[in-house]
């Protein structure tokens, strides 16, 4: 897989991240990837709660559900193997800061496009960390649970971008997505260090 073509991910994570961070904490980056599953999880029931009035969306945010808190059960079970305990919620600077980006007020349409668009970010990224970790963990368990993952999440990233586009109206998707593309490239270069799946 190809970030540049598949993903459009402007800035790749440098390999280093896996065995400079991520290999000496694995119970941290543990907890914060729970996290970042029922995260997931929480913001395609806000979209479900937003738009209950778009029955495709609904649909399709409630299997997202599903599959997230799957993947956020999947990964405490491999805490408790590991006779870890999860943690407390990280904080997550990089989507605060992806946050920042959307656009305040505007249509209800152009808030769904931007949340839409937001998710699919996240997607993306979290598909290219995960990417990265399979390729470089050295840790068998690991290595294939985050390449089953990888695939998982660029299904998630082409949901929210067919979702946007779908419901975009009037409104030009791609160069919004270009736009956020370019801002989180600009965002992304101050991560990679520390042991979180954004960090």
């Amino acid at each position: 897989m190809s970030e540049k073509t598949i993903l459009k991910l402007q800035l790749p994570t440098d390999p280093r991240w896996v065995t400079n961070v991520v290999e000496s904490n694995i119970e941290e980056i543990l907890t914060d990837h729970a996290f970042c599953e029922q995260k997931a999880a929480s913001n395609a029931i806000t979209l479900i709660v937003q738009n209950p009035d778009l029955s495709d969306l609904v649909q399709e945010m409630a299997l997202l559900v599903q599959e997230e808190m799957d993947h956020f059960k999947r990964v405490h079970d491999i805490i408790l193997a590991r006779g870890y305990v999860l943690g407390r919620e990280r904080k997550d600077d990089y989507v605060g800061e992806l946050l920042k980006f959307l656009k305040k007020g505007g249509s209800r349409k152009e808030q769904l496009i931007d949340r839409l668009l937001f998710a699919a970010m996240i997607e993306a990224r979290s598909c290219e960390r995960f990417k990265v970790l399979s390729e470089n963990i050295n840790d068998d368990e690991l290595a294939a649970f985050y390449h089953e993952l990888m695939i998982s999440e660029a299904t998630h990233y082409t949901t929210f971008i067919r979702l946007a586009k779908k419901h975009a109206g009037g409104i030009d998707v791609e160069s919004r997505w270009t736009a956020f593309l370019a801002y989180e490239a600009q965002v992304i270069q101050n991560y990679g260090k520390k042991e979180t799946i954004h960090g």
